[in-house]
C-alpha cells in the first residue's frame, strides 16, 4: 500500500523531534527483529540492505581498510543462501562525486573468498533528484535481476535529497512532502519492500536509514549490527568510567549527555575538553587557570565562556551525583617541555608525566572498585575510552596516549570490561597495542557517542517507530 503525504510528514516530524521520553535503546532493541525473522521469505524476494559503505578508496581504486564492507558479508551470505535479490546501498563521505563502484568490486572479491561466487552488479544512477522518483532505467534493471543476485546502488549522497532531514525544520515538511513521498513510494515499489539495516556507522538522519525503513513492509537488523548493538553497545551504556578527550570542544556535549544518564562514576579527561573542565573547576574553587590559546577567540581551539559555564554545570552536577573528575595536572608544551601551567599564548600538545601517574593511580582505584563489585556478585565495572590525549600523530606528543593504551590492557587483564570508540581512539589502540587488549573496539565513533547519549540513534528511532506501527 502506498504511503501518503500526511504519513510522511508525520514520520519525518517524529524523526526530527527530540523527545525526553522516547524508549531507551534497550527497549527499542527488544521490539526490533533480527535477520533470522525473515527466514521464510521465498527465493527471489527483493531485499534492500542499508550498508556501511563509507570507506576510503586508494588512487588505484583499491580499498585497504575494508572492515565496514566486511561487516556486510554474513548478512549478504545469509540472503544469498535464501536466493534473495539483495540491493545494497549507502554513502561514501559527503562528497557526491565519490562512487560506490569500487565498493561493489571489493564486495564481490570478499564474497568469493567466502565461497560465494556472484557477480556483484552496479547501478550508477537510480534517482531523479528533482522529483524524488526512482529512475525507470534503474527500476527495469532491478526487475530483471535473478534469484541470488547482489547489486550495489550508487552513493546515496550523490543526491542532495538523501540529507534533506539533516537540517530540515518541522514547519518546512509540508513543502517537501511531495518529493519525500515520491521517494518513499518509489523505493518501496520499484526497488524493495523489505529492509535490512546493516549500516552500523550510518547514524545521521539520512533518508536511506530513516524514512525508507518507515515505508517498508518489514524491517530487521542485520547480523553484524545486531551483535554490535545488543552485545556491545548496551554494555558500554553501563560505563562506570569514561575516558574522554579531543580537540573539538563540542565533545563536551557528548560527555554531558553521557553523564546525564546517571551511570558514570569516574571521568578521565584531556585535550580542549579537559581545558574547559580545568577552567571551570578553578572558577568553582576561586582560583586562576590560564588556558593559553584555548582562551584566545582568534584561535580554532578557542573555548568560549558558554562552554566554561557548561563545564561548570557538569562538574557541579557530577559532584552532587558522586562523579569523580580526573583532569590533567601537567602538560607538554609546544617545545616538548612539561609544565604545571599553560603560558599566555601557549598551548598544550599532550598531557605530562604527572598526569600519566595520576591516571595510573586512578585506574588502579577503578580496578579495585570493579573487583569489589564482582565480590558482591555484581557484573564487573565497564570503561569506555574515546579519543586521544594529545597530538599523538607526532612522536614527541604521543607519550600520554601511548601510556594510557597500556592502562586499557591493565584494566582488561584485571577483569574490567573495556570498550573503545572508533576514530582516533581505535587508531591509537591499533598503533600502540592490539584489539585483544580490550573487550571490544568499535568501528563507528559517532554512532557510539549517540548511543551513549540521551537521544536515540536516528535509524533505531525509525526502526522502532515502524515496529510500533505494525504492533
Amino acid at each position: 500500500m502506498a504511503v501518503t503525504k500526511d504519513q510522511v510528514v508525520n514520520w519525518c516530524t517524529q524523526l526530527i523531534e527530540k523527545s525526553s521520553d522516547f524508549p531507551s535503546l534497550e527497549e527499542c532493541l527488544e521490539a526490533i527483529q533480527n535477520l533470522e525473522s525473515l527466514s521464510d521469505l521465498p527465493a527471489g524476494t527483493r531485499v534492500l540492505v542499508r550498508g556501511d559503505t563509507d570507506v576510503v578508496v586508494n588512487e588505484e581504486g583499491t580499498i585497504d581498510d575494508d572492515i565496514r564492507i566486511r561487516s556486510l558479508i554474513e548478512t549478504v551470505k545469509f540472503g544469498h543462501q535464501k536466493g534473495w535479490i539483495q540491493m545494497i546501498y549507502g554513502h561514501r563521505g559527503r562528497d557526491p562525486k565519490l562512487s560506490l563502484e569500487p565498493v561493489a568490486k571489493h564486495l564481490e572479491s570478499l564474497l568469493e573468498k567466502e565461497g560465494v561466487k556472484v557477480n556483484v552488479e552496479f547501478i550508477s544512477d537510480w534517482l531523479d533528484e528533482e522529483t524524488g522518483h526512482v529512475l525507470e532505467s534503474a527500476a527495469e534493471k532491478v526487475a530483471s535481476l535473478k534469484e541470488g543476485s547482489v547489486v550495489v546502488l550508487e552513493n546515496t549522497r550523490k543526491y542532495q535529497l538523501e540529507q534533506l532531514l539533516w537540517k530540515a525544520k518541522i514547519e518546512e515538511l509540508d513543502n517537501l512532502s511531495e518529493k519525500l513521498t515520491n521517494y518513499a513510494n518509489d523505493v518501496r515499489e520499484k526497488l524493495a519492500s523489505i529492509h535490512v539495516n546493516e549500516g552500523f556507522a550510518a547514524s545521521n538522519r539520512d533518508l536511506s536509514s530513516t524514512l525508507v525503513p518507515l515505508c517498508m513492509d518489514k524491517n530487521v537488523l542485520g547480523i553484524y549490527i545486531g551483535k554490535e548493538l545488543r552485545d556491545y553497545v548496551t554494555r558500554t551504556r553501563q560505563a562506570d568510567l569514561v575516558i574522554f578527550s579531543g580537540m573539538k570542544i563540542n565533545k563536551l556535549d557528548d560527555l554531558e549527555q553521557i553523564m546525564n544518564r546517571g551511570k558514570v562514576k569516574f571521568v578521565i579527561a584531556a585535550g580542549s575538553l579537559a581545558i574547559s573542565l580545568k577552567k571551570a573547576a578553578a572558577d568553582i574553587a576561586g582560583e586562576e587557570f590560564e588556558m593559553g590559546l584555548n582562551g584566545d577567540p582568534s584561535q580554532k581551539i578557542y573555548v568560549p565562556p558558554e562552554r566554561i559555564e557548561q563545564a561548570r554545570r557538569m562538574i557541579e552536577n557530577g559532584n552532587k551525583n558522586g562523579v569523580e573528575f580526573i583532569l590533567p595536572s601537567d602538560f607538554i608544551l609546544e617545545d616538548g617541555s612539561a609544565s604545571d601551567t599553560i603560558p599566555v599564548g601557549g598551548a598544550q600538545f599532550d598531557i605530562g608525566p604527572k598526569s600519566s601517574e595520576l591516571q595510573a593511580d586512578k585506574v588502579n582505584e577503578f580496578i579495585k572498585y570493579s573487583q569489589d563489585k564482582v565480590a558482591k556478585g555484581e557484573s564487573p565495572a565497564v570503561a569506555f575510552h574515546n579519543g586521544v590525549f594529545g597530538m599523538f600523530e607526532k612522536e614527541e606528543f604521543s607519550h600520554g596516549t601511548r601510556k594510557f593504551i597500556d592502562q586499557l590492557k591493565h584494566m582488561t587483564d584485571s577483569g574490567v570490561e573495556v570498550y573503545v570508540g572508533g576514530g582516533e581512539g581505535g587508531a591509537a589502540l591499533h598503533r600502540y597495542g592490539d584489539e585483544s587488549w580490550v573487550t571490544h573496539c568499535f568501528t563507528a565513533g559517532g554512532t557510539i557517542l549517540k548511543a551513549l547519549g540521551s537521544q536515540p540513534i536516528p535509524y533505531i528511532k525509525a526502526l522502532y517507530l515502524r515496529q510500533k506501527l505494525d504492533s
